[in-house]
């Protein structure tokens, strides 16, 4: 229960400190060889701090909110599944809008030096929407952007390539073969797999 309550710990500090813009701290809830995967982003963690941090200081406006966490640990492995939404204010086609992605952070986690910390994070995009902050404002969407987008995080993604940003398009969702994979991995990793990915999904 000790180590369940120190992983839940630093779930919760990675939201708090990331939003909050408190990159000393937020470092620390990453090992050193941490790894990031966003809609926008995938890369180390030290990169995912710099471009947050920039991002953070032009006024991106990206928060999260965190729900309930089930956690699987065996020896200095464990496996964190957590609740999440994403919520991001932007503007859209000179409209000021709100989207909202509800799914899980799937984390990595292991034991080092005595410390928990994250070694992957995977989100993983349950069902999103779209909502301009005026109620009274009316917007379309362009349907052929849109319809590109995987269900799971398709608004999330319209708004963010309007918004200049590059979008991965193969993100687990709540079904199919690519968040099994994922699952299928997390257990490996309990049993003591070389690495947080498969092999032939390793960083280059």
């Amino acid at each position: 229960m000790d180590d369940r309550l120190a992983i839940i710990e630093v779930v919760h500090n990675w939201a708090l400190w990331r939003d909050a813009g408190d990159w000393e701290r937020f470092r620390t809830v990453w090992h050193d060889d941490g790894w990031m995967t966003a809609t926008w982003f995938q890369g180390p963690a030290e990169k995912f701090i710099e471009v947050s941090r920039a991002g953070f200081e032009r006024g991106v406006s990206i928060l999260h909110f965190l729900g309930g966490s089930s956690v699987d640990v065996k020896g200095a492995r464990a496996v964190a599944q957590t609740k999440m939404t994403i919520n991001q204010r932007a503007p859209v086609d000179g409209v000021l809008v709100d989207v909202v992605c509800t799914g899980r952070f799937y984390d990595f986690f292991e034991k080092r030096a005595g410390r928990w910390a994250i070694v992957r994070r995977q989100p993983i995009y349950e069902k999103d929407r779209l909502d301009p902050v005026d109620p009274s404002v009316s917007l379309k969407l362009d349907p052929q952007l849109l319809i590109r987008f995987p269900e799971g995080y398709r608004h999330l993604a319209y708004l963010q390539t309007r918004n200049g940003f590059t979008i991965k398009f193969d993100l687990p969702q709540l079904k199919g073969p690519v968040v099994e994979r994922l699952y299928a991995h997390g257990r490996a990793w309990l049993d003591g797999a070389p690495s947080a990915f498969p092999e032939d999904e390793r960083p280059k």
